[in-house]
């Protein structure tokens, strides 16, 4: 499996990050790490390892970026505004230079799927929703799809805007809706296990089904729990019977 590491300095975080890329060929999978980890948490959790034969086969090229998630979110030691604002600046490094980035290693017209898990989930929902003109589809794993499970409380523009429970009720430009409905990727899995959140998951869903979107929505038992024993499982699957 061909893996490199590349990086470089971000004005937009002001810090340098690095992006682990897996493959040679296929359409583009980017995942978002949870929480507060990094870019090599997935090969770390052996996920990488279990989506080695398509990536060897050439079915996907798998690009994993780094988070932020500690400078902002999960910072308790940070003001809530400043955690709005870094959460924007993220926002515009994956728009105006992970996307770039991506295209220059396949093609422009190679498709980018998001993809994370827990609040991974979250991130990869949004930055979908937010730029279909940027990113085809999204997997969604055991995420929740509202930031103020994140925020301890606070509420401003930024975290409506980036909280799809919020937003895509209210959500009427034409345009945005019509590319959103034009992807064919638009997948939402939850466990019903230990801390997973299914009804998030189909309350979300149900949001989607009322502004027309297309979805899957995919619930599976009380065996499956927020946990990478799921994760491992869930994301082959969805390689193996839905690309």
């Amino acid at each position: 499996m061909d893996r490199t590491i590349t990086s470089w300095y971000s004005h937009r975080l002001s810090k340098e990050m690095p992006i682990a890329t897996y493959g040679h060929y296929g359409f583009a999978l980017m995942l978002i790490p949870t929480a507060a980890a990094d870019f090599l948490e997935y090969e770390r959790f052996q996920l990488i390892d279990r989506l080695q034969p398509f990536i060897d086969s050439g079915k996907v090229k798998v690009f994993s970026i780094n988070s932020i998630n500690n400078e902002s979110w999960m910072n308790n030691d940070m003001d809530p505004r400043m955690k709005a604002i870094r959460h924007q600046q993220f926002n515009s490094y994956v728009y105006e230079e992970v996307i770039p980035f991506i295209k220059t290693q396949t093609s422009q017209e190679t498709p980018i799927i998001t993809c994370g898990a827990s609040f991974g989930a979250l991130h990869s929902m949004n930055l979908f929703l937010k730029r279909p003109d940027l990113i085809n589809g999204v997997i969604a794993m055991s995420g929740v799809y509202d930031l103020t499970e994140y925020t301890k409380g606070y509420f401003d523009d930024d975290v409506y805007f980036n909280s799809p429970q919020h937003y895509m009720p209210n959500l009427t430009d034409h345009v945005i809706l019509e590319q959103i409905r034009r992807s064919t990727h638009l997948h939402i899995f939850s466990g019903s296990g230990a801390y997973e959140a299914p009804n998030s998951a189909r309350d979300f869903a149900a949001i989607l089904y009322n502004k027309g979107i297309n979805y899957e929505l995919d619930i599976w038992g009380s065996e499956w729990k927020h946990d990478w024993d799921t994760w491992r499982t869930v994301l082959p699957h969805y390689l193996g019977t839905r690309f």
